[in-house]
């Protein structure tokens, strides 16, 4: 049986939308946008900034100009969170890594964002996470002790950052019994308990980059997914509408470049030495119900480790690698044979029953866009952005990494309004909240009067029970998309009209993350097709 969606005024998706309390209509993100947007854009092709590029960091540059009071137009090739940003291990982190190599201004820059993301800016989308280090009978004790050390100084950190002991807790020892709760899979013989430290885990990187994106359309910034950039210069950009064919030009008083590992297509005096990291996808069912992320060191590589993430949707994705790649960037990078085994033999070594590849749901691979800087290994190559200005006014945002991406943006608008010698209000996005965050001193305490199921909240955060009302004005979009998974039809209706995926990819592959898991991904496919076609099963 078909249920088509309704197109009275009274259950209309795109009007119940609009009128709903939890969701501003200026932030939505809908195709009758788009076209708007490119009709008054090609009328009136003259603005104070454009950014190109989709990426974490790309609308982070629109949401900073746009909140400062600047005209911003992002224009995105593919979709929101189409490259790296959608690749990450979903960590929000404090740069214990970064401690290790003794990076401590980088490290102390990512616990100050980690700060005002968990705290201010997403406390819907990030969420605490306990991490442990089972203490097992291959780890001497001198490799104990420099971990306590580390996982002290990121107490250090967390402290110096301001951040609440409340949210974050301490770093502690804990006893055998409490790493196989926290566990459940890891090996018992001669476990002789673990280390326990919390850091910040993203619900999903993709959905944090669409909503920067949606938060700067609520200040009035443009923009437009699948268009493309051409002939760029630091004040103009050619546009193609990859959906119609339409070009125009774009006048700009100043244009930032945040492709990430792109950028060189853009600025060809660019150089970057891109490293994949890649992740490998399980059921929350092949760990027993994980419920900390599971910390592993790669033997003789101090400061290095293998993770294994508890996801939503009962996932868990294991990771990550640091390999070197060059050639042709490819649109979606793939996983090679060694990293595989190289990850699969890395996290054995902490679990009772061994892992194989036919436990294995999925991978995913992403490439970071590390600046070259002539070091040995990609795992040498500072995670420290660099932001570099063109002598004709272009300038470039490169390196650094999701966590950080608020200051990139910042950095990157301030060199733009240097060369282009705007005034603009002063940088507001620290205390700025995104679409979802709730407002107030106590995020936790609003999040958890939201009156919508927990697993909605912790993706839409205050606009959860706009969700919920899609399915209750039309109960088949109440139902789940697929077997294996707990998204309903009516989160895909959501992407379409108010998170700005214009085609299936965009619902299946960044607003829900179907495609993680490729079974599920095409028993949903259909429904998502019919979603554009304004009717579900």
């Amino acid at each position: 049986m078909t249920s088509h969606i309704p197109n009275s005024p009274s259950s209309n998706p795109a009007e119940l939308l609009a009128a709903h309390p939890a969701v501003d209509p200026s932030t939505m993100l809908s195709a009758a946008r788009r076209t708007a947007d490119l009709e008054r854009l090609t009328a009136s092709p003259s603005v104070d900034l454009v950014v190109i590029g989709g990426g974490v960091t790309g609308a982070g540059v629109a949401l900073d100009a746009v909140s400062r009071g600047l005209s911003t137009v992002l224009i995105e090739c593919r979709d929101l969170g189409f490259g790296t940003s959608r690749w990450s291990s979903k960590l929000v982190h404090g740069g214990l890594r970064y401690l290790a190599s003794g990076a401590v201004g980088i490290a102390y820059e990512s616990a100050v964002e980690r700060d005002s993301l968990i705290c201010r800016i997403a406390p819907h989308l990030v969420r605490p996470l306990p991490q442990v280090v089972a203490l097992l009978p291959g780890m001497k004790a001198a490799d104990t002790a420099l971990t306590r050390v580390g996982f002290m100084a990121g107490d250090v950190l967390r402290m110096a950052a301001r951040t609440p002991s409340s949210t974050l807790h301490r770093s502690r020892r804990i006893g055998a019994a409490e790493v196989a709760a926290l566990a459940p899979t890891v090996q018992r013989d001669g476990l002789r308990g673990g280390l326990l430290n919390w850091d910040g885990q993203l619900n999903d990187d993709a959905r944090l980059v669409v909503d920067i994106a949606r938060t700067a359309a609520g200040f009035g910034a443009t923009v437009l997914t699948h268009a493309s950039a051409s002939d760029v210069t630091g004040t103009s950009v050619r546009v193609t509408d990859e959906l119609t064919g339409q070009t125009f030009e774009v006048q700009a008083k100043a244009v930032v470049n945040a492709t990430g590992v792109w950028s060189a297509e853009v600025d060809s005096a660019i150089a970057l030495r891109p490293s994949r990291g890649t992740h490998l996808v399980f059921s929350q069912d092949t760990f027993g119900g994980l419920r900390a992320g599971l910390t592993v060191a790669v033997p003789g590589h101090f400061g290095r480790y293998v993770f294994a993430l508890p996801q939503p949707d009962g996932r868990v994705y294991v990771g990550l690698t640091d390999e070197e790649t060059s050639g042709e960037i490819p649109d979606v990078p793939r996983a090679d044979e060694s990293e595989i085994d190289f990850l699969l033999a890395t996290i054995n070594l902490a679990l009772g029953t061994p892992l194989t590849r036919d436990d294995i749901l999925g991978t995913f691979s992403g490439l970071r866009p590390l600046l070259d800087s002539g070091a040995g290994e990609t795992s040498d190559v500072s995670r420290k952005h660099a932001v570099l200005t063109r002598p004709d006014g272009l300038v470039t945002v490169v390196g650094g990494k999701l966590t950080t991406y608020r200051r990139m943006a910042e950095d990157a608008v301030d060199a733009a309004l240097e060369a282009s010698g705007q005034t603009a209000n002063p940088c507001r996005t620290r205390t700025l909240p995104l679409v979802g965050a709730p407002a107030g001193k106590n995020p936790t305490a609003a999040l958890a009067r939201v009156a919508a199921p927990d697993r909605l909240v912790a993706k839409y955060g205050t606009e959860a029970p706009a969700v919920v009302a899609l399915g209750e004005a039309d109960p088949a979009l109440a139902e789940r998309v697929a077997p294996g998974t707990e998204i309903t039809r009516a989160e895909l209706v959501f992407g379409a009209l108010a998170e700005g995926a214009v085609d299936v990819d965009d619902l299946l592959e960044r607003r829900t993350r179907l495609s993680l898991t490729p079974l599920v991904a095409e028993a949903a496919r259909p429904l998502a097709e019919k979603v554009f076609a304004r009717s579900v099963d």
